[in-house]
């Protein structure tokens, strides 16, 4: 029953943080000071905040390594709102991109062991938090993709924190450690925010790809490193995970090659006209090249 809320609520959130991304990058050219002042970008917020939430609903019910890869439906969810928003058809290399991204994330939850839900000691957060400031810090001046990483790293470190805070203050733990980490997880949820929102001025699809696997990636090394989870299946279930991440791979980096297509002139090929301003005059036409004039 805990798995097929967790999963349930993983779908829930993937939604949330998708139709918020799609609001992002309407607004990603904004600076910060007018970002503030759109109710439309404190509703993308607020999307996140739902989608947070959700996210620690699954992480109370589920192991990290099984709530984390489900953050990849998040671009196969978002790409066909693109699609709707923009009025467009979803391309063939996109459906090829999704297929191959939920194929490979169906074969990570197979692969996915039966740990329970795991909790980070004193020592662990303590060092976790420090390898995390390291690298915020070194990408903190980065752009393009780098900053997509960047917000990819703090969610990933932020679920991974805020398993551990639930678990903790749901069993009436309010010590240090406990409220600590809570705060920790509040930071890094803004920090993995702001980087988001940074890295959406390079458009939706690549930044949202990046963030969306280096999310798992860094919650799989904390769940397998710190939190003692493992693969199921021994030697034919690891097989199977790299075998399937590697699908996911492929499918995002599919929906990223379709994504840096040519679309601005997508109205011009369907033959459309611009208009111009009343009073305007119409751009000269090219003359035809006929050469070197005849003596």
């Amino acid at each position: 029953m805990g798995t097929a809320v967790a999963i349930a609520a993983c779908v829930a959130s993937a939604w949330a943080y998708a139709v918020g991304a799609l609001v992002q990058e309407h607004v990603a050219d904004r600076p910060l000071r007018l970002l503030l002042r759109l109710p439309s970008w404190w509703g993308a917020v607020a999307l996140n905040g739902l989608g947070g939430l959700l996210h620690v609903v699954a992480l109370r019910y589920g192991p990290l390594s099984l709530v984390q890869p489900f953050g990849v439906l998040t671009l196969v969810v978002a790409v066909p709102l693109a699609a709707v928003v923009a009025r467009r058809a979803v391309t063939r290399l996109e459906w090829h991109g999704m297929a191959l991204t939920v194929a490979g994330l169906g074969g990570i939850l197979v692969a996915t062991g039966s740990a329970g839900v795991g909790v980070l000691g004193a020592g662990d957060v303590i060092g976790l938090l420090l390898v995390t400031a390291i690298a915020l810090t070194a990408l903190a001046g980065a752009s393009g993709l780098w900053v997509a990483a960047a917000g990819g790293i703090a969610f990933g470190v932020s679920s991974a924190l805020t398993q551990t805070a639930t678990v903790r203050l749901t069993a009436g733990d309010f010590g240090l450690l406990s409220l600590v980490t809570a705060l920790a997880v509040a930071v890094l949820a803004t920090l993995g925010l702001m980087f988001t929102q940074r890295s959406f001025r390079a458009g939706l699809s690549a930044p949202l790809a990046v963030g969306t696997l280096t999310n798992p990636v860094v919650a799989a090394a904390i769940g397998l490193v710190l939190l003692g989870e493992e693969v199921a299946g021994g030697r034919l279930g690891l097989t199977l995970a790299l075998c399937s991440a590697a699908g996911a791979g492929l499918g995002v980096a599919l929906l990223v090659r379709a994504s840096s297509g040519p679309r601005a002139d997508l109205g011009l090929r369907r033959g459309q006209v611009l208009r111009r301003a009343p009073g305007q005059p119409a751009a000269p036409r090219a003359q035809p090249n006929r050469g070197p004039a005849a003596g």
